[in-house]
């Protein structure tokens, strides 16, 4: 979408009270729009650094929570409501505080990508990032861990502890629609491409890849790689911010219709409502977010500044027990 000079002036007068933060599978008009783009965990922090009165958050609604929860002082907007994560909504509370009667001992690490009221019930917050470096850091050999099952898998592999998904079906929509085959006829399409992917894939798709990445990884990963062909397993709105970074390299989706039509609910037209009017704003009620947001906080401050990528040592079919952990 091309913008005006009008257009341009007129969203610098609507933006001035706002701090704009735009997740890695906004639209592109989105992206360009924001002072910061990134993964869950960037736009945790720097929703945590915000020195204006308002944020309009471009993402879904457990990440809109998050910043609602730092920023009590704030006033937190999004452009639409609905924008609300079917993974999340998997995990309500009632359903973790089941499993934590089942297992008393265990301790619970929660996918950032998880509703407020889950969230108060955790130990921990972590996301695809950081979910190695979270789990290993826990004293407990037990963990409950939700909601993405896939995520789960991955972290088994990096950590002796015993991991418990729950619900045992959690999953992304967008990420289960990569197959195998799709990974397997890219490779073949292009052969000298580096293959990124990302850990709420299936396990056997994971299994695929040259490097285990969250998106904010991905675009670390493609701008040090001396690779210059990229093939990219995760939601297809990354690969603007990864082209448009790095524009000697190219960069090819793993599967065009990996579309999040939750993230794709934040359109041109509602952002710009949002900073007019600036309604739908983010409640959460005090005493969830004050609990969620000790889990919250601690996840921040155990997190790496430079979580590991998780490299893939073994191939389909072999043993995972005793490969190298990274």
């Amino acid at each position: 979408m091309n913008h005006s000079v009008a257009g341009k002036e007129e969203l610098q007068e609507l933006r001035k009270d706002f701090v704009i933060l735009s997740h890695n599978y906004q639209i592109p008009e989105i992206q360009d729009a924001a002072d910061f783009v990134g993964d869950s965990l960037g736009l945790c922090r720097a929703a945590a650094k915000v020195d204006k009165p308002y944020i309009l958050f471009c993402g879904v609604d457990f990440m809109a929570e998050s910043a609602a929860m730092l920023n009590p002082d704030k006033t937190v907007v999004v452009p639409d409501f609905n924008a609300r994560c079917p993974m999340a909504a998997m995990l309500p509370a009632k359903k973790l505080r089941e499993a934590k009667e089942k297992h008393p001992d265990a301790a619970v690490v929660l996918y950032i990508n998880t509703l407020a009221e889950a969230r108060a019930e955790a130990d921990i917050l972590c996301t695809s990032a950081n979910a190695v470096t979270i789990v290993n850091s826990i004293e407990e050999d037990k963990i409950l861990f939700g909601p993405d099952k896939n995520l789960a898998w991955h972290v088994s592999r990096y950590t002796d502890k015993e991991i418990i998904p729950v619900p045992y079906y959690g999953h992304c929509r967008t990420h289960v629609f990569i197959k195998k085959e799709h990974v397997l006829e890219a490779k073949k399409k292009y052969p000298e491409a580096e293959v990124l992917i990302h850990p709420e894939c299936y396990p056997e798709v994971q299994l695929l890849a040259d490097y285990i990445c969250s998106t904010e990884q991905m675009i670390k990963r493609a701008k040090e790689s001396d690779a210059r062909e990229f093939i990219i397993g995760t939601e297809v709105g990354l690969l603007h911010r990864l082209k448009k970074e790095n524009p000697g390299k190219k960069f090819y989706a793993v599967l065009d219709k990996a579309i999040c039509i939750t993230m794709k609910k934040n359109t041109w037209d509602k952002f710009i409502l949002a900073l007019k009017e600036k309604k739908n704003v983010v409640k959460v009620d005090p005493v969830i977010a004050e609990k969620a947001r000790e889990a919250l906080d601690r996840m921040l401050e155990t997190s790496s500044s430079k979580p590991p990528l998780g490299p893939v040592p073994v191939k389909l079919g072999e043993d995972i027990e005793g490969t190298e952990r990274h």
